[in-house]
Order: C-alpha cells, then structure tokens, then sequence
C-alpha cells in the first residue's frame, strides 16, 4: 500500500462499474442462451432501443444518432447489448459499440471498434472515438467507418 492508499480506498482489482459491466455480460449471455435456436430470430434491438432510453439525455442523444447511422450505413449489422452497452455484430461477433460517458464515469462517451472491424490501415490504427457531440461531419465520418468496418 503506498501513501496515498488507505483500507478504506484501497483499489482491489475491479471497480464497481467494471464489476456491474460484467454481471450485465453475463445476464446477456444467459438470456442468449436461453432463446438458443430462436436467438438469431429475437428481438434484440428493441433491448438496444431500451437500454438508449436509459441513459442520461447528452449519452442518449449520441447512441440514438449512433444507432440510426449504424442502421442507414450497415443494416447487416445486428443491434445487441454487450456488456450493457449498445453494440453492433456481423454473424454474432460484435463489430462496434457505443460506450457512454456515464458507463465507467467518464468525461466523454466512446464509439469503439472490435477487431472483427475491417479498419485495418498499414500498420496502425484507431479503434476507439471520444465523443462529446455529433456534428454534420462527424456523423459523415462515422457513416464511412461503420461502411469499412463490414466490408
């Protein structure tokens, strides 16, 4: 323990919004399991729709315009949750994700990328996007990623 750690603040491995993201992980995979054969056919998007509605009205308006532009630009993708964050998979495997700021207590929301995404680019690239707000252009620049990401 150093000197600025007391018992009392005393970081043991996981905070509680990592421990939260891991038991909404683990409910998801539980309710995929119990759909089995109908999973492909369920309803995820209105638990997508559902889990935007929640969050704080500034994380809400960016997922909603995320969705809208993953839906426009990338209708093969399918909306789900994933580890309580609204995200988008090509044959089951997420491809990109919305994280709001809220999620971890952040200063911004996160648009990110799996490896799943076709965003490979010489030898480096970017996979994960603050966010803060939207504007024409950045809605422009997201609509082309989400396009090379399932190409």
């Amino acid at each position: 323990m150093n000197d600025t750690q007391t018992p009392a603040n005393k970081y043991d491995g996981f905070t509680d919004e990592e421990r939260d993201a891991m038991k909404e992980r683990a409910k998801e995979l539980k309710t995929t399991a119990r759909r089995g054969t109908r999973a492909a056919k369920a309803d995820t998007e209105s638990e997508v729709l559902a889990k935007i509605a929640e969050m704080p009205e500034a994380d809400r308006v960016l997922a909603e315009r995320i969705h809208a532009i993953v839906k426009a630009d990338a209708p093969a993708l399918t909306p789900k949750l994933w580890y309580g964050m609204p995200a988008y998979a090509k044959n089951g495997k997420v491809v990109c994700f919305f994280q709001s700021a809220q999620k971890f207590k952040s200063r911004y929301a996160t648009l990110g990328f799996n490896d799943q995404a076709n965003l490979d680019e010489g030898t480096m690239w970017p996979t994960a996007f603050a966010l803060r707000e939207l504007t024409p252009a950045d809605e422009a620049l997201i609509g082309a990623l989400i396009k090379k990401a399932v190409s």
